[in-house]
């Protein structure tokens, strides 16, 4: 066997290694609950909010930790979905932001997310959404037009579907992707991640089916998720519909373009009728 042979051989193992690998630890790369901490360290009371810890039970089994932050003459009730790193104690100084435009927020971890129970998956995610909505619906006796669905970054996709399944008041999003095998092709174009991708998280696809208003809150300067999916999730949207371009990370815009960001979810509340 030539030398030639031998590095053709080796180069196909080394990528067929990396593709199992990709699609044997996936889960490692689609959900963080230890980063920064599975500790929750924070409460709403942390910035002067009164709140009603909760213990939110799902069909499959599960039992969601969660806060019910209610606000004084309320103009809507949030519900709200976080991103795949971390926990609603990391969410602290976004609760006073909404408490502040005049939101009840309801937020809760996901399954096997801070002191919520369980693994997290996809469907568990989608379960686990559902059963926070359930919540709303049945115990608070809210009514759908009286709801607004916050997703983060995966909890965009989350979101999304939910708004799907329903019909919230409005939709926002904030630094959401349009799809995992997506963001996977940008990260790994070299390798066949349509095929290798076992989860979708497909917010396009369900915004393509939603109808109520729907406001998309994106970096141009987002290190993880690039701008250009808020501009294709904008087009794929079939109701109405906008896009609010921030700067800063990630992780951080909401805070560096705080006054702009809780003006423009407060104008977007005032244009679906409060």
């Amino acid at each position: 066997m030539g030398m030639l042979s031998s590095l053709l051989i080796g180069g196909l193992l080394v990528y067929a290694g990396l593709a199992a690998y990709l699609y044997l630890f996936q889960a490692s790369f689609v959900y963080f609950p230890e980063i920064p901490s599975r500790q929750v360290e924070s409460s709403p009371a942390a910035v002067g909010l009164a709140f009603e810890a909760l213990k939110i039970a799902t069909e499959d089994g599960e039992n969601l930790d969660g806060w019910y932050v209610p606000a004084p003459n309320p103009r809507a009730t949030l519900l709200f979905l976080h991103g795949n790193g971390g926990n609603i104690g990391h969410r602290v100084e976004l609760l006073e932001m909404f408490h502040h435009i005049g939101f009840n927020v309801l937020i809760v971890d996901y399954r096997g997310y801070g002191r919520s129970s369980g693994k997290p998956s996809e469907e568990g995610t989608y379960r686990d959404a559902e059963a926070a909505w359930r919540y709303l619906a049945e115990t608070r006796r809210l009514p759908a037009d009286q709801i607004v669905l916050y997703g983060e970054s995966l909890g965009g996709a989350v979101a999304a579907r939910l708004a799907q399944r329903h019909s919230p008041r409005a939709l926002v999003l904030y630094a959401a992707f349009t799809s995992i095998p997506d963001r996977a092709h940008e990260l790994y174009p070299y390798l066949p991640t349509s095929l290798l991708a076992r989860y979708r998280y497909d917010t396009r696809a369900a915004l393509a089916a939603t109808r109520c208003p729907l406001l998309i809150l994106h970096s141009g300067e987002d290190e993880i998720t690039p701008y250009s999916h808020a501009q294709e999730l904008l087009a794929a949207a079939a109701g109405s519909k906008k896009l609010v371009e921030l700067r800063g990370g990630h992780n951080d815009a909401p805070f560096v373009n705080r006054e702009r960001f809780m003006q423009a979810v407060d104008e977007f509340l005032q244009a679906t009728g409060s």
